[in-house]
């Protein structure tokens, strides 16, 4: 067990730099001008903040955001107090994501819409962070830019959220979830890839998180404290990071509640290689030693 141990703290990476770029301490307004960002430790001003993260997604971020934009709007028509933001995090590119995003930004406005760039590729982890770290909603929503969770299916989400009031400290999570899709998905998908699943979900399970069937939807909700909480102690950013999350989540005691959303297989879907699944494996098994052996902290820290 000291083997364990030493093996633990030796391999630990230290906490990813929380350190933003001088260009990623702005955003690019309707007009073309920098505007500092926000800062999650301010107090919140708008109802929801939908985060973003985007990878050379120039071809599928549109239909997302159509969908999502449509959906914010025609809400707020019916309810004029609710209000929004939508932060697009280009995960540094290399298309035309920023560009695209952009012409959203100038359609609704830059209250409505912000664009931040990264100056280098952080993992969806890291990209997800640093659109939490930079928006002003009581509630944040992570979701992805293939748009492969119908974006009205927020409503599960925040009702999941609700029904697990009173929040401890204003903590809570609502996850959405496609556990009840595996069958289907099963016959879809060759036995290899169906085995690196189970084998997966076998991890996540054994090492870490216990409750939540589907810990890598990308449709999570949080309220701001949470948010704030869990992604401060976050050390993974690539692939895994969900996971850690959830761990972090059920280690501060905040309650998850996971909700069965619709998914549709997009095309152009990032497969994650065989070599993600095994960097995947490690990133579990790491977790799991070294919060256990104390090489990793439970511990908050500002971003700057």
């Amino acid at each position: 067990s000291s083997q364990i141990c030493l093996i633990a703290h030796v391999t630990a990476r230290k906490m990813p730099t929380l350190h933003r770029h001088e260009e990623e301490k702005f955003f690019v307004n309707a007009e073309g001008r920098k505007e500092p960002v926000p800062s999650i430790h301010d107090p919140p001003t708008r109802e929801l903040s939908v985060v973003v993260p985007s990878y050379n997604e120039e071809d599928r971020l549109p239909l997302m955001m159509d969908e999502a934009l449509n959906y914010l709007e025609k809400r707020q028509k019916r309810d004029p107090s609710f209000t929004y933001e939508v932060i697009v995090v280009d995960d540094g590119s290399k298309d035309q994501t920023t560009k695209v995003a952009m012409k959203y930004c100038k359609k609704y406005g830059s209250d409505k819409v912000r664009v931040l760039s990264l100056v280098k590729n952080r993992g969806k982890g890291g990209a997800v962070r640093m659109g939490v770290f930079s928006s002003r909603g009581e509630k944040i929503l992570m979701a992805d830019a293939d748009g492969a969770t119908k974006f009205e299916d927020i409503e599960k989400v925040e009702e999941g959220l609700k029904n697990l009031q009173p929040w401890p400290n204003q903590m809570a999570i609502s996850c959405g979830s496609r556990a009840h899709l595996e069958k289907d998905s099963i016959a879809k998908r060759s036995y290899f890839r169906t085995l690196l699943m189970y084998g997966f979900h076998f991890l996540v399970w054994f090492l870490c998180v216990k409750e939540i069937r589907d810990t890598q939807c990308g449709f999570k909700l949080l309220t701001r404290e949470a948010a704030l909480r869990t992604f401060s102690t976050l050390h993974i950013e690539r692939w895994a990071f969900d996971v850690e999350l959830l761990y972090i989540a059920q280690h501060l005691r905040i309650p998850i509640a996971e909700v069965a959303v619709n998914w549709t297989e997009i095309e152009g879907s990032k497969l994650v290689p065989f070599w993600s699944w095994l960097q995947m494996g490690r990133d579990l098994l790491f977790i799991r030693l070294r919060y256990m052996t104390g090489a990793w902290q439970l511990e908050t820290r500002k971003c700057n």
